[in-house]
């Protein structure tokens, strides 16, 4: 590889390395928050995915949309939301991204382009279509891009949405985060098929695996679809393979895992991936080390600064309501 191909590769990685730390950060404290009682409401955690949202977050530009599910904290995070104002929302304060009435499964901030968390399953999908139906009207190029797991592909919404997005050729980029398991069962005992990505086909759009642990391998198969979006020639779903390493929501102790089963996956944990292949690209182990540090002061400093906000006057229930 030559060497300027080499710097641009360890740029991004470091990159890369820095917000996928950041995610992990922060899913590590509201875990702690929740046992603490801080968290108003349960929460859906991702450790073990973040290569995957970061990967393709990495590839929209500005003006481009995401919408994603209630684990979503890692994909707003990944499109740029700032961490102590996550914080806040998921503890109910008042300079949350949704004044503390959001909380953990409703992240939105469309500063950034991220149109929000759904905690119901698959309602977004059809939004995403709608985002991006509204982009190829108005002519401004923008993408949309819609995360999901791998129960959804079995809603109705899905197919409505694979099928009005291939009919119309509208911008989009389907990515089912495929993490094994929908809730409580393996994908085994819901879905008859194995690849996921393969019905993709009856609604003729491309339909591409991915390992979702390789922010690399991610982040240039989404580089594609988004090019392929972006162009004029349609939406793509994209099956990204990857493990959440806790339980579906914070009352899941994930007894259901076959033993063995986390041990595996842990060694092939996203961040650990991402950090071996930086070495192997010439990145000092010191230099990895300063940055979980400096990534670790700053996750410390956001929740500081989350805690010490006010919650919301009783009268902000009534702002932003549809009556």
């Amino acid at each position: 590889m030559p060497a300027t191909e080499v710097g641009a590769k360890t740029d991004f990685g470091l990159r890369c390395f820095e917000r996928m730390l950041l995610i992990r950060g922060v899913e590590d404290e509201v875990q702690r928050m929740f046992a603490q009682g801080l968290v108003r409401g349960t929460t859906h955690l991702c450790q073990g995915q973040e290569a995957s949202s970061v990967g393709v977050c990495a590839a929209l530009r500005e003006g481009d949309t995401m919408t994603c599910t209630y684990r979503g904290h890692g994909a707003v995070l990944a499109m740029g939301a700032q961490a102590d104002e996550v914080f806040g929302e998921i503890m109910g304060k008042a300079k949350g991204l949704c004044g503390g009435k959001g909380g953990s499964m409703h992240l939105t901030d469309v500063r950034i382009g991220a149109y929000g968390s759904f905690a119901i399953v698959g309602a977004h999908l059809p939004i995403a279509v709608g985002l991006s139906f509204a982009s190829r009207y108005l002519g401004d190029d923008a993408v949309s891009v819609c995360f999901f797991g791998d129960g959804t592909t079995n809603i109705g919404a899905f197919h409505e949405a694979l099928n009005l997005a291939s009919l119309w050729k509208t911008p989009t980029v389907f990515v089912c985060e495929n993490n094994r398991y929908g809730e409580y069962s393996p994908q085994s005992l819901t879905t008859p098929v194995e690849r996921l990505a393969d019905r993709a086909a009856s609604y003729d759009m491309p339909g591409v695996v991915v390992d979702g642990n390789d922010v690399f391998a991610v982040h240039a198969t989404a580089g594609e679809a988004v090019e392929r979006a972006r162009s004029g020639e349609g939406p793509t779903l994209i099956e990204s393979l990857t493990y959440r390493q806790v339980g579906h929501s914070r009352s899941d102790p994930a007894k259901y895992r076959p033993e063995g089963e986390l041990d595996e996956w842990l060694a092939r944990d996203p961040i650990l991936l991402l950090e071996r292949a930086l070495v192997e690209l010439g990145v000092a182990e010191d230099e990895l080390a300063e940055r979980r540090a400096k990534v670790a002061e700053e996750v410390a400093g956001a929740l500081a600064r989350a805690k010490s906000w006010p919650d919301p006057e009783p009268e902000t229930r009534f702002q932003n309501i549809w009556t």
